[in-house]
């Protein structure tokens, strides 16, 4: 099992389809195992291989992330939502629950004049340095907040230290207004990310709801009562007990 999932770990968004050769060298296995476990992967529906012989993610993964409650579920919630803040704001809008140590996209909808960004549904990010990752971070455990805290955490992409009491104040500030507004300098122009949770019946955070903005147009205050306005519709058809409001 453990080097089944191996084989599927080598893929990712820069490696979307590998050959035999690539299989086995970026999953340190022989060739003959990884082709013998890569066609069983195959005749089960989680990879497909092309007439070239090039080994992609199979539909059957897709169909068995759609079970997914933490995220599908949370999507079918949203959508609604979703659409009614897209078709506002004409940037993107996106939807993440935390994974780990991680944050990870389960949906964006992005209008085609929206500014070009790099995120994709799937794809993780950082918990210290992005918008959907601080506001998960400031309403996760205790005890995942300080696994971060007690190590050097560095900004993305340009790799400047955090000051662990900076990182503090700033997740203090989220739990206080319900809302992060981060600024990053993308490789195309500054992006302005507005973000707010979403809560659960049981008073935790499944996830968030945030935009992103080039910072030429942002204007996160009235940004931020738009996504905290549609957070709140979310919350409230997941049944959360919290009294939840706009202050």
């Amino acid at each position: 099992m453990d080097r089944a999932l191996a084989l599927l770990a080598a893929f990712d968004a820069e490696h979307r389809t590998l050959s035999l050769a690539e299989l086995s060298r970026r999953t340190e296995m022989p060739p003959s195992s990884a082709l013998r476990l890569a066609n069983r992967l195959v005749e089960w529906g989680a990879l497909e291989r092309d007439t070239g012989g090039r080994f992609s993610v199979g539909l059957r993964l897709l169909e068995v992330a759609t079970l997914a409650p933490r995220g599908h579920g949370l999507r079918h919630v949203a959508l609604p939502f979703m659409n009614d803040l897209a078709e506002v704001t004409r940037q993107h809008v996106q939807l993440a629950v935390r994974d780990g140590m991680q944050a990870m996209l389960v949906e964006r909808l992005s209008s085609r004049h929206a500014a070009p960004v790099d995120y994709r549904i799937g794809g993780r990010l950082p918990l210290h340095s992005t918008g959907v990752g601080l506001v998960l971070l400031a309403f996760a455990p205790l005890e995942v907040q300080e696994e971060l805290l007690s190590r050097p955490v560095y900004s993305e992409p340009d790799n400047r230290l955090i000051p662990a009491d900076k990182l503090r104040r700033t997740l203090a500030e989220v739990r206080r207004e319900r809302l992060a507004i981060f600024r990053r300098d993308d490789e195309h122009e500054s992006i302005v990310s507005v973000v707010a949770p979403v809560f659960g019946p049981d008073d935790t955070v499944p996830g968030v709801l945030g935009v992103l903005v080039p910072q030429r147009v942002a204007q996160p205050r009235r940004l931020g009562l738009a996504v905290q306005t549609a957070a709140l519709g979310i919350s409230r058809e997941l049944g959360a007990r919290r009294t939840v409001s706009i202050e």
